[in-house]
């Protein structure tokens, strides 16, 4: 959960001298580390990694990134330290003069990705998505059905890969594809996009290639360039590069939807996922009309 850093807070810690970026760091990682395992409960068998503290948007504070993990699963949480490690700060820092989420969505690559709409719509969507998840798929036919519906020429909804590979066998597989189908063209990723969820549920590991280019052969697809791209390394290299930016983004399921910037985790009713977009809406209107209305004094009315 995000949580904003309250005022009297602030003036505590500015109040106690530290309103400069001290000179020295004098951190005690291992009692910061044993601190942060009794904070969470993480046991001997969570593997803990502090990062080197950086300068923080903060004055006074640094920036201090901690990761706990297991086997293949992580977690990562910020923190914003003093210099002698006293104080821990844990939370979201905001700028009011820029939408909240506008460092969220700064990180966020869009190009080189299937996407739907314009490039410069109010509503920017990004979805990291798993071929073989059920919530995915729901969320996925909410998406198709209702946004051209409701949204039309307003909103752009772009595609990323996060396949669940220790628990969906084929999912990798089916990203795999879907990267060599949008090599050639937005339109026909999207097509295969509708066909995998749609026909989800009968898949396997040991049959999802053959549906896959039996389905090809139907599709319009170059089927030569489709095969020499599903055996070489590059779709399989993209893939992972968009699972390790969904792993620095602390996206830790699916679906996961950025609207805007803003994280929403799960398969939200599209009566919910509505307002919020409608939200979003009225706010980029209301920014439009504060940023560039001018009244020009006149004596004439």
């Amino acid at each position: 959960m995000r949580r904003t850093i309250g005022a009297a807070l602030w003036a505590a810690l500015l109040g106690a001298g530290l309103a400069a970026q001290p000179a020295a760091l004098k951190l005690d990682s291992a009692r910061l580390e044993q601190f942060i395992r009794h904070l969470f409960l993480w046991g001997p068998q969570i593997q803990v990694k502090l990062s080197e503290p950086s300068p923080s948007p903060i004055p006074g504070l640094y920036e201090l990134r901690v990761t706990g993990s297991f086997q293949q699963a992580s977690q990562e949480e910020v923190f914003y330290v003093t210099a002698d490690g006293s104080h821990l700060v844990r939370g979201s820092v905001f700028r009011t003069d820029r939408a909240p989420f506008a460092a969220e969505q700064a990180k966020l690559r869009t190009e080189g990705h299937p996407s739907l709409g314009a490039k410069d719509a109010k509503l920017q969507l990004v979805v990291f998505s798993d071929f073989q998840c059920g919530f995915c798929r729901e969320e996925a036919r909410s998406l198709r059905e209702n946004l051209p519906k409701a949204y039309a020429g307003q909103y752009r909804l772009v595609f990323r890969d996060l396949p669940l590979e220790q628990i969906h066998p084929w999912a990798k597989p089916a990203a795999i594809a879907g990267r060599c189908l949008f090599r050639q063209g937005d339109e026909l990723f999207w097509k295969y996009h509708d066909w995998v969820f749609e026909k989800q549920q009968e898949f396997k590991p040991d049959n999802f290639r053959p549906k896959l280019l039996e389905w090809v052969k139907s599709s319009g697809a170059d089927e030569a360039a489709f095969s020499a791209c599903l055996d070489s390394p590059a779709p399989a290299a993209e893939v992972a590069a968009s699972v390790a930016e969904a792993r620095a983004l602390q996206i830790q399921s699916t679906p996961t939807l950025f609207v805007n910037g803003r994280p929403l985790t799960g398969n939200l009713p599209w009566v919910q996922l509505k307002a919020i977009l409608d939200l979003e809406l009225e706010f980029a209107r209301k920014s439009e009309a504060d940023c560039c209305t001018l009244t020009v004094p006149s004596p004439v009315k």
